[in-house]
């Protein structure tokens, strides 16, 4: 056995989880570990004295870029997960940096200089997409990652994501079953992996019942976006009785746009995240989340399996998705029975 590479791809494993093996990282679970020096052995491998020395220089850290826009960094939902990762990873010795990305400048070169400046051990990605060159990058250098959210990545990676195709197909389901047979969506970028999903969900549901798919606008997953979305879904010449938002800030924008056109205030809504500001709102959204508390610290887990060198394909979660009725759902029911009570007085 020549190099490090070729032992590596005899064994299966990525080069950099041979190495921390080799050099005794306890983030390598025991029976990786054995492997390798087994293998090792009966080959004949021996390490370079000074590579091994640079590679002993760990950097005890795991990035993760987030988009910003004027006034806050990334999506909001994103924070109280990071917090809980962060507090999981320095259990274990490592420090989760959150790397902001000022506008105009790429996500795909801050991985890049993180990577290939060898200034991280490993890297979460958030909001991915369905073709992420993220992820391609990162399975190029290979390094150990995790994302939050699928892609349709060739090539299997660690994630964790929650089946928003189950959540939206069934909440369109629930519209259904109310009487709704005009259903709208507002749908967030369909380059986006999360966005896809759902609206794959509403329009499954849909199509089941025989109904129409046409009642769809795509705007900026921002309250802005949901708000221009629904402008122009409400100015058709076939209006929407109830209507999904891909997130809950685009239900927010949605809520504002419904105050500002006739017969607005009779749509019911859902939306998604859970964030704390949708129970709050007027009506207070109807919304879904990801189950469990613990998402956070599910991340960490994968992310410490993934530098043990645990196989990708091992390392995909799919949560499911819980329904948070609130009164938002079912406005046209609400405001029908206040009618029909003021009629009766």
């Amino acid at each position: 056995m020549s190099n490090l590479k070729q032992l590596a791809q005899s064994l299966g494993l990525s080069i950099t989880t041979v190495s921390r093996a080799l050099d005794g990282y306890s983030d390598v679970s025991a029976k990786t570990k054995a492997r390798v020096l087994e293998a090792a052995a009966r080959t004949g491998y021996q390490p370079n004295a000074s590579a091994r020395r640079l590679r002993r220089q760990r950097a005890e850290l795991v990035a993760v870029t987030l988009p910003t826009a004027p006034g806050h960094i990334g999506p909001p939902h994103f924070l109280d997960i990071l917090s809980a990762c962060a507090e999981h990873l320095a259990l274990s010795g490592l420090n989760l940096v959150i790397a902001p990305v000022p506008r105009g400048q790429s996500e795909l070169e801050m991985c890049r200089r993180f990577v290939d400046g060898q200034r991280v051990d490993a890297m979460l990605l958030v909001r991915t997409k369905r073709h992420d060159e993220r992820v391609e990058l990162l399975q190029s250098r290979d390094i150990p990652f995790v994302t939050l959210g699928r892609t349709e990545s060739a090539r299997p990676h660690a994630f964790l994501d929650g089946d928003g195709f189950a959540g939206f197909r069934d909440a369109t389901l629930r519209f259904i079953a109310d009487g709704h047979t005009h259903i709208g969506h507002v749908a967030g970028p369909q380059e986006f992996s999360f966005a896809h999903h759902r609206r794959l969900g509403w329009d499954d549901a849909l199509r089941r019942a025989g109904l129409p798919t046409e009642l769809v606008i795509e705007g900026d997953p921002t309250e802005h976006g949901g708000y221009a979305a629904a402008k122009v879904l409400m100015s058709g010449p076939v209006k929407p009785t109830a209507i999904l938002c891909a997130t809950d800030e685009m239900a927010v924008g949605t809520l504002r746009a419904l105050r500002e056109v006739a017969g607005g205030n009779a749509v019911s809504i859902i939306g998604h995240d859970d964030l704390p500001m949708s129970a709050f709102t007027d009506p207070p959204l109807s919304t879904m989340r990801v189950t469990g508390d613990d998402i956070g610290v599910r991340i960490a887990l994968l992310l410490l399996r993934a530098l043990g060198g645990e196989a990708p394909e091992t390392l995909q979660e799919i949560h499911p998705v819980e329904f948070l009725p609130r009164a938002s759902h079912r406005r046209s029911q609400r405001l029908a029975a206040n009618d029909a009570g003021a009629q009766e007085e």
